[in-house]
């Protein structure tokens, strides 16, 4: 009886057990066909930055003096945002993504970022500057933008140009990885030191 009650309980952990494999499974399918679905639709699928390139753009944001508010279109899984915060005090960034999972990753890493990096005072310096929202990057707001942190592609960049130049506010700057601003001269090209010696498009509006 007791052998028979062991071999029962046995069976239904196993079942427990193939239940959540499946549900995780069935949940990583869902996951890719959300990324693949929203990649095919915007054109691209989200790419994070280099260790490199991640630092050469913070240390343009830093070039903007004082308090400053940042806005990325597209801010994928936010690595670039986080350490853009990590590095340039007195700004805060708002990045802005329509992919689910990206999205739910970005608020993650974000939620843990600014647990995990604090000032010796142990007053942690991250709160209240990094938030990322869903939303379409061209029909978004830039008139608060005094940053905005591109890391797109070729067409992104030739919509977006257009609604920089109308919605912008004077003095505002463009920082694009990789693919240039079409129809407008950059103030400053940086080349990253990275193994594909990314290029930094800097804008002054």
């Amino acid at each position: 009886m007791a052998a028979g009650t062991r071999q029962r309980s046995r069976n239904q952990r196993m079942i427990v057990i193939q239940l959540f494999l499946w549900l995780l499974a069935l949940l990583i399918l869902l996951s890719v066909v959300s990324i693949v679905r929203v990649s095919w639709k915007n054109g691209i699928s989200p790419m994070p930055a280099s260790r490199p390139v991640r630092l050469a753009a913070a240390r343009e944001v830093n070039r903007v003096q004082g308090y400053a508010s940042v806005v990325e279109p597209g801010s994928g899984w936010g690595t670039l945002g986080l350490e853009v915060i990590r590095h340039c005090p007195g700004k805060r960034l708002l990045g802005i993504e329509n992919s689910s999972l990206p999205l739910w990753c970005s608020r993650l890493l974000a939620r843990v970022g600014t647990r995990w990096l604090r000032a010796g005072s142990g007053r942690d310096p991250l709160q209240g500057r990094l938030r990322y929202e869903r939303g379409d990057i061209y029909t978004a707001s830039y008139g608060q933008a005094d940053i905005v942190l591109c890391y797109l592609f070729p067409g992104a960049m030739s919509r977006l140009a257009e609604k920089f130049e109308r919605e912008l506010p004077p003095g505002a700057v463009v920082i694009s990885i990789c693919f240039a601003l079409p129809g407008r001269q950059p103030v400053r090209t940086v080349t990253c030191n990275d193994s594909l010696r990314t290029k930094l498009y800097v804008y002054t509006f």
